[in-house]
């Protein structure tokens, strides 16, 4: 499996002239975890969260998957206004978000709904046992654009919508939240969702220079990106370039840095991890950010 906001950052590898040079895999954010922490992989793209968990880590400088306001790939979907929530159903791929939802709850919204964990691909079935379920990835966007233009504009800044413009089999009004935009309410700093990261002897310089040029190949080929996408998921093309090129930033420049240290410290906070580490570099010879 490989989300649309992933593509651009391995395109020159899928695409260019660096193809074939690297054993890709492609799997759910999570799984791309455990196969670096278990030694199946060297270097892997990993929830942002997951740099904290794992040991020995070092992080490849200047790449990430960020979004500085929203992100529409990662919603909270309700029956309920969120202050009423007592059940939250979370997505297992991506670890990233299930904190940022749980930090959210507790810092944010300041309620403490139960959390369990589901494997799904709407928000329609999953709705059934919980009051809200975290969506990600390419689902949520095309719930988010299928609803675009269907919504209002709720009293806590959330999106309102019908169920059956969001394919949702209920009688309630959905309450449709953007984590990015809410962390950004909360912090008023971007999120990071994902980072480069691998084993410290594994990234090498040419390593470094290696993703940093397939990123670089893939942000210059987003109309590419989008069009193929638009093919294999039915959506328009326009839609997917927009939200690659509006909701999703590839750097860590110095505003994204800090929204990063923040959530890890807020995570550490509310015992999510064992303690705030602060990163550390794959090459510090390359500069620690880069604005756009």
């Amino acid at each position: 499996m490989q989300y649309l906001n992933t593509a651009p950052l391995v395109y020159g590898f899928t695409h260019g002239v660096l193809r074939d040079k690297y054993d890709l895999s492609f799997t759910v954010p999570s799984q791309c975890a455990d196969d670096l922490r278990d030694g199946r992989a060297d270097v892997a793209i990993i929830p942002a969260i997951e740099f904290q968990r794992i040991d020995d880590l070092v992080v490849l400088s200047d790449l990430a998957i960020a979004a500085k306001r929203r992100v529409r790939s990662l919603l909270i979907v309700s029956r309920k206004p969120i202050a009423e929530v007592q059940s939250v159903a979370l997505d297992r791929s991506s670890r990233s978000t299930q904190a940022l939802t749980r930090i959210l709850c507790a810092e944010h919204w300041q309620i403490k709904p139960a959390f369990f964990e589901a494997t799904f691909d709407s928000a329609a079935t999953i709705l059934e046992r919980a009051d809200a379920a975290l969506l990600i990835g390419d689902p949520a966007l095309r719930l988010a654009i299928s609803i675009a233009g269907n919504a209002t504009l709720g009293a806590n800044g959330e999106l309102m919508c019908s169920p059956g413009k969001a394919g949702i089999n209920a009688t309630e009004t959905l309450h449709v939240y953007d984590v990015v935009q809410e962390w950004r309410r909360l912090t008023g700093l971007p999120a990071v969702l994902a980072v480069w990261a691998g084993r410290r002897e594994s990234v090498t310089r040419e390593v470094v220079a290696d993703f940093a040029a397939s990123k670089e190949y893939g942000v210059s080929h987003l109309a590419q990106i989008s069009a193929a996408a638009s093919l294999e998921q039915d959506l328009p093309a326009p839609d997917l370039l927009n939200y690659l090129q509006e909701n999703i930033d590839f750097t860590l420049d110095s505003e994204n840095l800090a929204g990063l240290e923040l959530y890890y410290c807020l995570a550490a906070k509310l015992g999510l991890t064992s303690r705030a580490k602060a990163i550390e570099w794959a090459n510090i010879n390359t500069p620690r950010y880069a604005s756009r």
